[in-house]
């Protein structure tokens, strides 16, 4: 039986992953090592999210860095973690992507466009 640490580790992990950015950075870096700078273009993440997120997968030791020169390299720490991110992305609907937390579910209207009920 697994000691309570190790499951306290994955469940810490599992937590890390649950995350829509995050497991958006996780299915890119499971195709190949990125720079912050490319992981910013793939994904669609601006700069102080993706860091911020960057940072939960490094202390949740799913990800792992080299420096080369300035830039930062991110790849992910265990080849299994790759494939459980393309499972876990191949379960969500086809064309669906997950939704960046920063920006509204729904759109907003036009400046100046009223919003009305239809009462029945």
């Amino acid at each position: 039986m697994p000691d309570a640490v190790s499951e306290e580790t994955l469940v810490e992990q599992f937590k890390a992953i649950a995350h829509p950015l995050r497991l958006r950075i996780l299915d890119s870096l499971s195709r190949s090592e990125r720079n912050v700078g490319e992981l910013e273009q793939v994904t669609g993440i601006g700069q102080p999210a993706l860091s911020q997120q960057l940072s939960v997968l490094r202390k949740a030791g799913l990800v792992e860095t080299r420096k080369e020169a300035k830039l930062v390299f991110y790849r992910i720490a265990a080849s299994e973690l790759g494939e459980l991110c393309s499972v876990l992305t191949g379960l969500a609907p086809a064309g669906s992507q997950p939704r960046n937390p920063a920006q509204p579910a729904t759109p907003s209207p036009a400046p100046g466009v009223a919003n009305f009920a239809r009462l029945s």
